[in-house]
């Protein structure tokens, strides 16, 4: 093996798979057997951190950046004047094997360029997560890229050697993939998410009648949206993510704000790249959307398409339905209480518990673990003070940004020079 040239691939494969964000806590469950090499059981990945607080993560590199498309958004485009390298078969799994044993890595995320066609890139993809699995016996976490338009034979069996399968999406609209990666087709994106998403059901099915059938991609599948190359607004993206979702039955969608990588008129100009905080705010929302019951529309709509810079999305929401509050937190149900701002499902969970014995006042939720920075402007409780008063939405949120120290403060200091 000539090392020189594994590190110089390593190097090349490993920066150019930087740009795939799709890779975080997994979801996984499959646990080490036989005495093999590698354990994913409640296992993130990435540096993500699982349930107990463990940081975890993996070999994240490409198979290949050579590609035989020329997608504007992507830095291993085919026109793209870049040094191109190839990993072998073999190459990744001894990569994998001895990052392991050296306690780098505890599982694999590999994507890859697509070379000659979807298929011959797949299959090549398979054929390393199989030597993992049935000759070295790893057990560890493996997540791999499906490619656009490869075959349902070969989608069904990325899925009984994988823990996740992928597939990136990324132009979050069909006309934006028209206008920056013409020699694609959506279909050519749905086809093997579909295929996925049939697969673990069935294998779902089947498993409650006979227990000895095996997992198929135990993580679910997940996609990718680039955020900033076209004109999209986040309504836009977020109801694309949402039918993601719905359709495709996805574990995750994943935001990635466009680093501007060449000059082309249809594309942001260099320097131009896509502040990490609309990234958040777009995990924000999607989190709203899925864990507390809000709907797109409610957020997003034609006179609010884009969200707020310098307050999270229920903030924002709030401050624009002033009608809903004050919420008594002893009386409201689960739904209402969840939009209070401030407020995060573990704390409405503890006081639907706790107020089955007694009336709540400031002091127990202080001590249930409330944000009542915030919090307090939007619902009253069993105390006779009520911080929200007489004042307006503008001066709520005033007041919230003076008292705010996030991460992202110094990046709307504009809007908070206008409350002091």
């Amino acid at each position: 093996m000539d090392f020189n040239r594994i590190q110089e691939k390593l190097n090349i494969l490993a920066d150019a798979a930087k740009y795939d964000v799709s890779c975080a806590s997994s979801g996984s469950d499959r646990a080490n057997k036989d005495k093999g090499l590698g354990n994913a059981t409640k296992m993130g990945i990435c540096h993500s951190y699982t349930e107990d607080g463990r940081c975890v993560s993996l070999l994240k590199i490409l198979l290949t950046n050579h590609c035989i498309f020329d997608c504007a958004y992507c830095v291993t485009r085919k026109s793209n004047d870049v040094k191109r390298a190839a990993f072998k078969i073999q190459e990744v799994v001894d990569l994998t094997i001895n990052f392991y044993r050296r306690n780098y890595i505890e599982g694999l995320f590999l994507s890859s360029g697509i070379f000659k066609n979807a298929d011959y890139t797949m299959e090549r993809l398979i054929a390393v997560a199989k030597k993992l699995r049935l000759e070295e016996n790893f057990n560890g976490y493996i997540h791999l890229k499906s490619i656009p338009d490869a075959s349902d034979e070969l989608m069904y069996e990325a899925g009984l050697y994988a823990d996740r399968l992928s597939i990136n999406i990324e132009i979050p609209t069909i006309s934006g993939l028209k206008l920056l990666a013409p020699d694609k087709k959506h279909a050519d994106f749905t086809k093997p998410m579909l295929k996925v998403k049939n697969e673990l059901i069935r294998f779902k099915n089947e498993r409650k009648v006979i227990k000895s059938t095996p997992k198929y991609a135990p993580a679910g599948q997940s996609t990718q949206m680039i955020v900033g190359a076209t004109g999209e607004t986040d309504k836009d993206i977020m109801y694309s993510a949402t039918y993601y979702y719905k359709q495709y039955n996805m574990k995750r969608v994943y935001y990635s704000g466009y680093v501007p990588v060449a000059d082309d008129s249809r594309l942001p100009s260099i320097g131009t790249q896509v502040p990490m905080l609309r990234e958040n705010r777009l995990y924000q929302t999607d989190w709203l959307l899925r864990f507390y019951g809000f709907a797109v529309n409610e957020i997003l709509n034609n006179d609010h398409p884009n969200l707020d810079i310098d307050v999270d999305p229920k903030l924002s929401w709030a401050l624009r339905n002033m009608h809903h509050f004050p919420v008594d937190i002893n009386t409201a149900d689960k739904r209402m209480l969840a939009r209070i701002p401030g407020m995060g499902m573990q704390s409405v969970e503890k006081i639907l518990n706790a107020r089955r014995f007694r009336k709540l006042n400031w002091d127990h939720l202080k001590k249930i673990g409330a944000a009542l920075n915030r919090a307090k402007y939007f619902m009253i409780c069993d105390s006779r003070n009520w911080e929200r008063k007489d004042l307006d939405a503008e001066k709520i949120k005033g007041m919230i940004l003076q008292q705010s120290t996030g991460k992202f403060r110094n990046q709307y200091s504009t809007q908070l020079s206008l409350f002091n």
